[in-house]
């Protein structure tokens, strides 16, 4: 049914959860799983002619997002490998991780994302946003919400 499973991370423990039980549900239809990171895309805020003075540089944000990525598709690697499922991983920086999610879909040519929700609701689902929702709302194949 299903052969390129996209499981998404944010490294959180509901995240975490959600890893192993994409990882059973690849090894129990014979898929292979494709890991993915999205951390946040590099942005200075600076006000005027101000900028703070723990502004980090572009080089130093790059290598801690990069090192944060190889750390939380790690675990999913791990997870698979020990399930013998055959596995590949990915990150893009994005503003939004919901679109870099759907783009890393789409480029590993996945037939499912296999994702959490934190389900917010009320004020918290307005202003942080749901991802979930939205992954489901964009993607042009099928998502399974893990909660």
């Amino acid at each position: 049914m299903f052969k390129n499973i996209l499981i998404p991370t944010d490294g959180s423990a509901l995240s975490r959860k959600s890893v192993k039980a994409g990882v059973a549900l690849a090894k129990a239809v014979g898929a292979r799983v494709t890991g993915f990171y999205s951390p946040e895309q590099y942005e200075i805020l600076a006000y005027g002619e101000y900028f703070p003075p723990d502004l980090m540089s572009r080089a130093e944000w790059d290598n801690r997002s990069k090192k944060t990525a190889v750390r939380f598709l790690a675990a999913i690697e791990k997870e698979a490998l020990a399930a013998g499922v055959k596995y590949s991983g990915l990150y893009l920086d994005s503003v939004a991780p919901w679109e870099a999610i759907v783009e890393a879909a789409k480029k590993k040519k996945c037939d499912l994302i296999f994702m959490a929700s934190h389900g917010r609701t009320g004020l918290s689902g307005l202003l942080l946003g749901s991802q979930a929702g939205k992954v489901i709302s964009h993607s042009k194949i099928p998502v399974l919400v893990y909660k």
